[in-house]
């Protein structure tokens, strides 16, 4: 199941005037993505931009029923002290989800490291919004490079790149 599966990982923060501009990439992602074959998409279900990436996806799900939305949680409290407005976000991607798995029943120090190798492992391609060369998404990206999976930095600017899931599938320009 590996080959039609693509993980997203990516920063809490996302800067509010680049938020259109993500979900656009995302979309056009997806929609490129699907033509490939590639059909179930992984989050880890945080904050920023793995919130965004389930929904885009759940946009999709909507319309075509072969799409499917694997949640990959750290612990079953990742959520308690958030916001009403990003629990509420949480919950309803929870409820719409077709897999959730826990990297752990509770918190721990490796929880977190845990569900992003948990992520990576199960896919073929990775969708990261990746800034800054340190933290979560950072680790994510280059574990997901070590175990030779495609990776797409939605953060970068690819407008002149294609971007390449096998020599013989091309995506297109971003």
């Amino acid at each position: 199941m590996k080959e039609n599966t693509c993980c997203f990982s990516g920063h809490r923060s996302i800067p509010g005037d680049e938020t259109e501009n993500i979900e656009s990439a995302v979309d056009g992602l997806i929609s490129r993505l699907l033509s490939l074959g590639i059909t179930d998409f992984c989050t880890g279900g945080a904050k920023g931009f793995d919130t965004l990436a389930a929904e885009r996806v759940l946009k999709f799900k909507k319309t075509d029923d072969s799409i499917r939305l694997l949640l990959f949680l750290p612990c079953k409290e990742q959520a308690d002290k958030w916001d009403s407005l990003s629990k509420k976000k949480y919950k309803n991607i929870l409820s719409l989800a077709d897999e959730v798995t826990y990297a752990c029943e509770h918190y721990t120090s490796y929880c977190m490291s845990k569900r992003n190798r948990m992520l990576v492992d199960r896919s073929s391609v990775c969708v990261a919004y990746l800034k800054r060369q340190n933290g979560g998404t950072a680790y994510t990206a280059d574990y997901a490079k070590k175990q030779g999976l495609e990776i797409i930095n939605i953060a970068e600017d690819r407008a002149d790149k294609p971007i390449v899931l096998t020599k013989q599938l091309e995506i297109g320009n971003m």
